[in-house]
């Protein structure tokens, strides 16, 4: 049971954690009320919170839902393995209208960054949340734009802020000649989302495997459970657990 718990902690949380964001019609306005005023007969904060909850419910349904029907295999170093699960998780994403990874970083890119004033400080809060999500920096990109923008800072003899549009014009134009020596296009942004998705793929199915490890070793402890042979996590079937 505690196996089986874990399993679709890890899985369904991966898709749903972080995707309901307040719309504008979740807004909840400040209310003076005056005296004598009459009391609402229902307040619009709570319609609120059963519509979010409402949305999470349904959402996680149809996620569960994917998942009783989709062979997962936790074999992070099997890149087939890895492909068949983004897939997975795309098709939850889809039917369950979820952000896709790629949007889910835009997003707290922009959450996280949005008072950042200066280019050094968002630069390195991008390397914090890439650290984060346990994606490497394979061709050191982080370490020639921190180079750009020395170079660029040293040229305008002050730090650079991000309401700096000729700094920045001039930070864009170094960042462009990166790309250019990476080979780095533009029109290859929808290859590098897919890269993308399948670095963070093996990511989670990484710490999937590490929380199955950790509670099958919880479960051999049992007294009921120490003389059987535990499985192998990649033969473990989720919707066996479902």
């Amino acid at each position: 049971m505690a196996l089986a718990s874990r399993l679709l902690s890890r899985s369904t949380r991966q898709l749903c954690a972080g995707q309901v964001v307040l719309r504008p019609e979740h807004t909840i306005l400040v209310r003076s009320f005056a005296k004598g005023a009459a009391a609402p007969t229902a307040l619009k904060g709570d319609q609120v919170l059963k519509d979010i909850f409402y949305e999470v419910k349904n959402k996680l349904e149809t996620a569960i839902g994917v998942l009783r029907k989709e062979k997962i295999t936790i074999d992070p170093e099997d890149p087939a393995a890895v492909s068949e699960y983004a897939k997975v998780m795309n098709s939850v994403r889809q039917k369950a209208n979820l952000l896709s990874e790629s949007q889910i970083i835009k997003f707290n890119i922009e959450v996280e960054t949005h008072e950042i004033p200066d280019a050094r400080t968002y630069l390195l809060k991008l390397k914090e949340m890439r650290v984060k999500r346990g994606l490497i920096d394979e061709q050191g990109i982080e370490d020639m734009q921190m180079a750009a923008l020395d170079k660029v800072e040293k040229e305008i003899k002050k730090p650079l802020m991000r309401n700096d549009k000729k700094g920045i014009a001039l930070l864009t134009a170094e960042f462009d000649k990166i790309n250019q020596k990476l080979g780095i296009r533009k029109e290859d942004l929808p290859k590098y989302e897919e890269q993308l998705e399948l670095k963070i793929a093996k990511a989670q199915l990484e710490e999937l495997k590490k929380d199955v490890l950790e509670a099958m070793e919880t479960q051999k402890k049992r007294e009921e459970f120490k003389d059987e042979e535990m499985p192998s996590v990649k033969s473990l079937d989720i919707r066996n657990f479902i």
